[in-house]
């Protein structure tokens, strides 16, 4: 049902963006690529993971690995990987469709600066065969994320 609060989240923030969902499955990068017709990169992937005792959540373009170093200077801690469960019950989505519109638990949501190479980005939209099509500023805009540089550099 993880759909459907985003469906209920961006009603109320923004009736003008549509879900798209494919028949096959986008719940990896590569496959949400292809299902998508864009670049890896373009794919938004929200990490979840566990600062300390704290949460967070942080969109990255699709082909960004964190950076240990930069995630340690930015968040004040080593960031850990939140298991699938743990994943699941926070945020009210599974894995493969994770992204930061209708949670299930409020949680700070941080977008990696590298979202800023392209005019538009593609984050899962709460299922594995779901997602929408925004600009990453607005992104940002729409979850109050604040932004922060914590993935290696590309290139």
């Amino acid at each position: 049902m993880s759909i459907e609060s985003v469906r209920a989240f961006l009603a109320a923030k923004a009736p003008d963006i549509e879900i798209l969902e494919t028949l096959e499955s986008s719940a990896t990068v590569p496959l949400a690529a292809a299902a998508h017709g864009v670049a890896p990169g373009q794919i938004a992937k929200t990490l979840s993971l566990r600062l300390g005792e704290q949460v967070v959540l942080v969109v990255a373009r699709g082909d960004a690995r964190l950076d240990n170093k930069k995630s340690k200077a930015a968040f004040g801690a080593k960031p850990r990987m939140l298991d699938a469960q743990e994943v699941a019950a926070l945020t009210g989505h599974p894995v493969g469709g994770v992204c930061p519109f209708g949670l299930a638990t409020p949680l700070p949501v941080y977008c990696d600066i590298s979202l800023k190479a392209f005019d538009e980005v593609v984050p899962a939209a709460g299922s594995t065969n779901s997602a929408l099509r925004i600009n990453p500023d607005r992104l940002a805009d729409l979850v109050e994320a604040k932004w922060v540089d914590v993935c290696q550099d590309i290139g």
